[in-house]
This record gives C-alpha cells, sequence and structure tokens, in this order.
C-alpha cells in the first residue's frame, strides 16, 4: 500500500494550515481563487469546507465570504437535564446575548394545534398562540436560532419584551406557573432555511442541529411547542447511558 496521502486528506490539511495560519475573524481568499491556489474544483473545495464549518472553525456570512472562528469554549451539555442556553453558557463563562427576536400572536396552526394539544372552540377556531422567534449570540455571531410556540393563556406578549432574554424555559421556571415537570426532544441533523440562514448569517443549505421538542406540565398538558437550530462546532450535546445488567 502506498503512504501517500489521498487528495481528500492533503486537501484537508492544506485548509487546516490555512485556518491556522489566519487570525480569528480574518477572512479566507474567494472560493474560485482558493479553489485554484488548492489545485481542486470549487465543489470538492466546498465539501472539505463544510467538515470545518461543522467543526466550529469556519463561519459563512452570506454575501461577505468565508471567516475563521477558532471556536475557543464550546457550550457541552448532558441531554437527561433541560437547560436553557444561557444557564449552559453560563456554566463555562460564555458571554450569550439575544439578537433579532420576532414575536407574532396568531391563531394556532393544525400541526401546532395537535402538538399543545389545542381543540377548535365552539365556533370551529382554534384559540391563539404566541410565536417567540430569536436569534441567540455569542462573542456577537448567531450560535443558534429558538423558536417557542405557546397558548396563549400559558404566555401573554407583555411578558416577552421589555427585560426578556431569550430564554421561554427560564422564564417559566422563574414564574413558577405552570410548574413544568418533563421535555420530549426529537433530534435531527437538517438544512438551514432561507429564512433561517439569513437570520444566523449563514449560507442556506448549511447543516444545523435541530430539537423539536415538547414541553409538558405536571398535569401532562402541553405548555410549550418549540424548535432550538444549533450551530455545530458551538455545541455539543452527548447522552449518558445506563447498562443493565
Amino acid at each position: 500500500m502506498s503512504g501517500q496521502p489521498s487528495l481528500s486528506q492533503r486537501l484537508h490539511e492544506d485548509l487546516a494550515q490555512l485556518i491556522a495560519a489566519t487570525q480569528p475573524g480574518g477572512r479566507l481568499p474567494a472560493e474560485p481563487e482558493l479553489a485554484r491556489r488548492l489545485n481542486v474544483s470549487r465543489a470538492t473545495l466546498r465539501e472539505a469546507m463544510r467538515t470545518f464549518e461543522t467543526q466550529g472553525f469556519l463561519y459563512r456570512r452570506q454575501g461577505s465570504g468565508t471567516f475563521v472562528t477558532h471556536p475557543s469554549q464550546v457550550i457541552e451539555s448532558g441531554l437527561e437535564v433541560l437547560e436553557s442556553i444561557e444557564t449552559l453558557a453560563a456554566r463555562i463563562g460564555l458571554p450569550v446575548t439575544m439578537g433579532e427576536m420576532r414575536v407574532d400572536r396568531r391563531a394556532a396552526s393544525p400541526v401546532e394545534a395537535q402538538a399543545l394539544g389545542m381543540t377548535p372552540g365552539a365556533d370551529g377556531t382554534l384559540a391563539n398562540i404566541l410565536c417567540i422567534s430569536r436569534v441567540i449570540l455569542a462573542h456577537n455571531h448567531p450560535v443558534a436560532y429558538l423558536i417557542d410556540t405557546l397558548p396563549e393563556d400559558i404566555l401573554a406578549v407583555d411578558e416577552v419584551q421589555p427585560g426578556f432574554t431569550g430564554s421561554v424555559l427560564d422564564l417559566l421556571m422563574r414564574r413558577g406557573s405552570p410548574k413544568l415537570s418533563s421535555s420530549r426532544c426529537d433530534i435531527s441533523a437538517v438544512t438551514a432555511t432561507r429564512d433561517i440562514a439569513h437570520a444566523m448569517r449563514i449560507q442556506r443549505g448549511d447543516v444545523l442541529l435541530r430539537f423539536e421538542a415538547y414541553l409538558y406540565a405536571v398535569d401532562g398538558r402541553a405548555v410549550d411547542y418549540s424548535f432550538s437550530y444549533f450551530l455545530p462546532g458551538t455545541f455539543r450535546f452527548h447522552v449518558v447511558r445506563r447498562i443493565e445488567m
């Protein structure tokens, strides 16, 4: 067997050296120039760069280019206990803030109504919900995009205005009502839609980690139906599993 590295290995080594030699926040050459420099096709280069994006070393900004990030802090958590991003970040001393937020009060869609256990009223209409969409920033860079949908009798519009820092979970826990009991979460890897890509300043089609979650009160009622999109490289989740004897 030959000891020569493959084209893919050489490309990854060359990219790793280029990233290491670039200061955090520095911009890489444009794709056509970089592909010529590394003697590969743009498609091959783009695929290799996605690996470094996933690891959190590169950050693409729509219309501006690709930047080096060199993440020094990773938000790591087990999935056995439900905690907010703010709580996880505070544990490692990482300052996070809320970026752009949108709050919509509207009638629930059929999917949302089913998720929240809502049934039509006597007139056949569904009660209103509150949909809260916002970006979470770390070091002024988007790292997560959160969408929470709650029945209006659980959370009112004025509760997510002054002083709201981005965590619906923390808000409900501080308020103490309804009393929360558990959450069910489905995890998948998805590609960024146009709207999410724009909000997170990434490319449409970039891979994100998505949590689709249901938050339950002690009486069994679903009080929050949410989607959380996490930028790979900034977050690392794990599960501690027990061995049955």
